[in-house]
């Protein structure tokens, strides 16, 4: 029997592969140090923890709205100029989002234009909607370069995705460069996707920009965000979509097919996440920076490594450790087999030649891990 060519078209996600196989490590008794999951090394605030359990005590326990919890919805809405809670749909995390953006407004052969390096995920999402990815390669410090984006627009193009701090990267694009991209999606009739479930983790005193702040362009800009990452709910799977009202409608009535609503209790937790105490994430965004500049003081005394400016990445240049024929998925492995610390290749970003690490582990396991790889190369 034939699966189907859509199906067959899908590459396994780079980074749940890496998760399972540390797992099956671990259980062999194997000391890893992991640099390869996105996956901040914080507990989930006491505030969500408790606020779940309560919904549990009180048997909210029952089906709800599609597009998710009208309390929530409002809160978030909150965040968005002129937006209520008709202009949210709650989801199972942002690749769900992704899956559900892609499937209302992509149809057979559509492309979509994916800065590259890119999220593994991108470009499957894509593929799964009937849709086709097209690449534009950032720039050599991982910023945008919309010429080459506005280059790789045909009829067939519907939307740009930006994602933005950028995993794998941890690029952040600055608001002259989403000014073009807004002006580009408007000449060209096209949405814009924003991916920007790392805003919280911005660095350098930097300002966080949003496509969202050009007004003119809002009904064809859909926003992406997650919990998991912002407050460390990463089995939560709760995300959420702001965008126009038609487009939030469209995706409702897909999720109401696919999974009808998001686990009700844990959108009670994710509710009381939004009232966590600004300074508690602070200390989280301080000390992510903190780890940032030495992973960076170690990575780029052993490779070209552009510096990051937000999320928890680095992604740097290991093409002169590799010999003829070899590919960062060898160096992945051979440095796996041979220290026991674990990082992605690049190939999982569409990019060869780098390897991502995380950064967002312990100190004393983040130094031990960058000694581990400095001894090996």
């Amino acid at each position: 029997m034939k699966l189907s060519d859509r199906i067959q078209s899908v590459e396994e996600s780079g980074t749940v592969k890496f998760s399972s196989l540390l797992q099956k490590l671990r259980k062999q008794g194997k000391e890893i140090i992991s640099f390869a999951i996105g996956e901040p090394e914080y507990e989930t605030p006491g505030i969500v923890i408790e606020s779940t359990k309560n919904a549990l005590d009180r048997h909210k326990t029952r089906y709800g709205p599609a597009e998710g919890m009208p309390e929530l919805r409002q809160e978030l809405a909150k965040t968005y100029e002129g937006y209520d809670a008709d202009n949210i749909i709650v989801s199972n995390g942002s690749k769900h989002s992704l899956y559900l953006i892609f499937q209302v407004i992509c149809d057979p052969c559509d492309e979509v234009i994916i800065p590259r390096p890119c999220w593994t995920s991108f470009p499957q999402q894509v593929r799964l909607a009937g849709g086709k990815p097209v690449f534009a390669d950032t720039n050599k410090s991982h910023q945008l370069d919309c010429e080459e984006i506005e280059k790789a627009i045909t009829p067939k193009t519907k939307a740009i995705l930006i994602n933005t701090p950028n995993n794998p990267t941890g690029a952040v694009y600055p608001k002259t460069d989403l000014e073009k991209i807004a002006r580009i999606s408007s000449e060209h009739d096209l949405y814009i996707i924003s991916d920007e479930a790392y805003d919280f983790f911005i660095y350098d005193g930097l300002k966080n920009e949003s496509i969202f702040e050009f007004r003119e362009i809002r009904d064809r800009v859909i926003i992406t965000k997650s919990f998991s990452k912002s407050y460390n709910m990463t089995g939560f799977r709760v995300g959420y979509v702001a965008a126009h009202k038609n487009i939030v409608k469209a995706m409702s009535k897909c999720q109401g097919h696919c999974t009808g609503n998001v686990c009700t209790f844990a959108q009670y937790g994710a509710l009381a996440a939004l009232s966590l105490d600004g300074d508690v994430i602070s200390q989280w965004q301080a000390e992510l920076e903190k780890k940032r500049d030495i992973a960076y003081g170690y990575a780029s005394k052993l490779f070209h490594c552009i510096r990051p400016q937000g999320a928890f990445y680095l992604f740097p240049d290991i093409s002169n450790y590799l010999k003829n024929g070899e590919t960062s998925e060898d160096f992945a492995a051979d440095l796996l087999e041979k220290t026991g610390v674990a990082v992605v290749p690049g190939e999982a970003f569409g990019m060869a030649g780098h390897v991502r690490i995380c950064y967002a582990v312990p100190e004393n396991m983040l130094r031990k891990g960058f000694e581990k790889i400095a001894e090996a190369l």
